[in-house]
């Protein structure tokens, strides 16, 4: 389906004044653009485009509540200075399985001021030496890459849940070892059972 029929679609008899979230993955841009948003779609917060075919952002319009941007597994190799003056309030941007090679390419994020998460997980920059290093060090302001930040503690679900979900997680352990210790238990009981109906057979024919 062409994106800017998925699109008219997704708007389900609203105005794109009243859309706050959109997905159109795995439509098609005819050529290699977006399609079908215009800057109407001004209280658009979270935008999904997965596996569409964009190679370009230039025709992306103005969205200046966009906060979380979905790019994944499209051609996209540069032109990402669009997104600072197109989605300037930008926190999560995923850019995975794109055609980014060269760290000046990311450079061009460097005015996305609120920048909080950035992923780039099958992209060819990630082969470069000192990768991440070189992420954290050119972009200041990010605190995840690819889920991780600089002391490798995973990025949170959700930036409201913040430093609960590290409890959350350790409660998790927690219960997964009680639960193996439990299974043990279980295992050696189900040994036993054989013998103890054995032995009330035995009681039966007394």
């Amino acid at each position: 389906m062409e994106m800017k029929k998925r699109i008219s679609l997704e708007l389900r008899n609203r105005t794109p004044a009243e859309v706050a979230e959109l997905v159109v993955d795995n439509c098609r841009s005819s050529d290699g653009e977006v399609e079908g948003l215009t800057d109407d779609f001004k209280e658009l917060e979270f935008l999904s485009m997965v596996n569409v075919g964009l190679t370009s952002l230039a025709k992306l319009p103005s969205l200046p509540k966009l906060r979380k941007l979905e790019l994944s597994d499209n051609n996209i190799s540069g032109g990402l200075e669009t997104l600072s003056e197109k989605c300037p309030n930008l926190t999560y941007l995923n850019l995975s399985g794109n055609k980014i090679k060269e760290l000046s390419t990311v450079e061009a994020l460097q005015n996305l001021k609120n920048l909080k998460s950035l992923d780039l997980f099958n992209c060819e920059i990630t082969t470069l030496e000192e990768y991440r290093e070189s992420i954290f060090e050119l972009l200041p302001q990010v605190t995840y890459l690819d889920g991780f930040d600089q002391e490798d503690n995973e990025a949170p679900d959700s930036e409201a849940d913040g430093d609960d979900d590290e409890d959350d997680d350790d409660y998790v352990e927690e219960e997964e070892e009680e639960d193996e210790d439990g299974a043990d238990a279980r295992g050696e009981k189900r040994k036993r059972d054989p013998e103890d109906e054995g032995e009330d057979d035995d009681e039966d024919d007394d």
